[in-house]
């Protein structure tokens, strides 16, 4: 068994917010995959299960809002016996343009919140989806700007990306994170290419 956890903030004040494209990301999973539905008041997050080719899946978002992802995602792993290398956690990476994932195992938690509270209950050995939501430039900016919706302009390249981690989620279960990366940067590649060429127009 695997689990796959979205982070984010509950509530729909934080919906689109950038911080929170961890939960928009394993929406997709649950919908496109035909998962269970989402069920609360277990591990102190919502739950859903289901199947990635033969593999079992479960798939959590953490109601502890980010600060404190580490509890819910440990009672969960705890309780279903999974170790943290069959865990993978998708969230936003400040460090990776618009548009932009990569696959990462094991080292730090450059300062994110989330992964510091998860490092703090489960070490580091799990496996990141780390999605590129670009940076503000200013780092006093950071919380102003993870914690806004994304722009108009972002929403070329972000339901694309939404859509790519569902279609290619299934390589995950075989910890085949590089093939998983490719894919979704294939399928994004065509909404990248759109804007580069509309703010080329512009200028």
């Amino acid at each position: 068994m695997r689990l796959l956890v979205g982070l984010g903030n509950p509530g729909p004040e934080y919906a689109r917010n950038r911080h929170n494209i961890g939960f928009m990301a394993v929406d997709e999973v649950v919908r496109r995959h035909g998962f269970s539905a989402w069920r609360g008041g277990k591990f102190q997050g919502e739950l859903a299960e289901g199947m990635l080719g033969s593999s079992k899946i479960l798939i959590l978002k953490p109601m502890t809002y980010m600060n404190e992802s580490g509890r819910s995602v440990h009672a969960c792993a705890t309780f279903y016996k999974i170790a943290p290398t069959d865990i993978v956690v998708m969230h936003d990476e400040l460090d990776l343009a618009g548009g932009k994932l990569r696959m990462k195992r094991g080292g730090g938690h450059a300062g994110h919140n989330g992964l510091r509270s998860i490092h703090a209950h489960l070490g580091e050995s799990y496996g990141r989806a780390r999605i590129g939501i670009g940076h503000p430039g200013d780092k006093s900016q950071v919380k102003n700007y993870v914690l806004r919706d994304f722009s108009k302009t972002e929403q070329i390249w972000l339901d694309p990306m939404i859509e790519a981690i569902g279609r290619n989620a299934g390589f995950l279960v075989n910890d085949d994170d590089a093939r998983f990366q490719s894919g979704v940067a294939e399928d994004v590649r065509p909404a990248l290419e759109k804007m580069a060429k509309d703010a080329e127009e512009r200028d």
